[in-house]
């Protein structure tokens, strides 16, 4: 009997020696995530809450997939006399998806054309694939409010749903395909941050209608 248990005892040993690697790397992979694309939205179409709310919404959906102690800061521009650019607030870089791949080494890198944000590395803060185009329901419209150089638009037009406050039939906002994939080959359609407004307003029906769900990027900026 005392045999056995010490059979069982080494056999047991070995199993978790065997797969303590593998969660220490899943566990530093998750820590090191500084990237990802909201895997839900506000629920409340483009009304984030405006920036502060946004920033909140990344960090909350970041320390429930356990990555903690990081600054996160929504890809969003907004618009007026106070207005701010996505590119400004989202830190120096590098940074990388929840699987360790990295997207951009900087700010000029992200907004060049050699940065990696593919559908297959603008993941979720918990590592999932966003649905694109031909997937059901198409989601790749992420909201940006930005150019593509990640600078904030001019003039009165409104391309951030109110800086992120309104909800209804008014307003629009730009988004970018994060799967880089349009109805054409042309450079907006298979822009990450500047492919098309919203059409219909800025509820969540809105942002469904135009392919979307009212997801945004976060970024670590610290």
């Amino acid at each position: 009997m005392r045999g056995t248990d010490g059979i069982s005892l080494v056999a047991l040993i070995g199993l978790l020696t065997l797969a303590s690697p593998g969660i220490a790397q899943a566990q530093t992979a998750s820590a090191d995530t500084t990237f990802f694309v909201t895997s839900i939205g506000s629920g409340k179409g483009a009304d984030l809450g405006g920036l502060d709310g946004a920033d909140r919404h990344c960090e909350t959906l970041a320390e429930a997939a356990g990555v903690r102690g990081k600054m996160w800061r929504a890809y969003l521009s907004t618009q007026g006399a106070n207005g701010v650019n996505a590119k400004d607030r989202i830190g120096r870089g590098p940074w990388q998806n929840a699987k360790g791949t990295v997207i951009a080494k900087d700010v000029a890198d992200l907004h060049g054309a050699n940065n990696n944000i593919t559908k297959q590395t603008a993941l979720t803060e918990k590592g999932e694939l966003v649905k694109g185009r031909g997937d059901q329901p198409n989601q790749h419209d992420i909201l940006t409010g930005s150019q593509p150089d990640g600078t904030a638009f001019a003039g009165n037009q409104d391309m951030t749903c109110g800086n992120w406050t309104k909800s209804g039939t008014e307003g629009a906002a730009m988004t970018g395909h994060h799967d880089r994939m349009g109805l054409d080959e042309s450079p907006p359609a298979k822009s990450w941050n500047s492919s098309h407004a919203t059409r219909g307003g800025c509820s969540q029906d809105a942002l469904r209608g135009t392919g979307g769900a009212g997801l945004f990027y976060c970024f670590a900026a610290n």
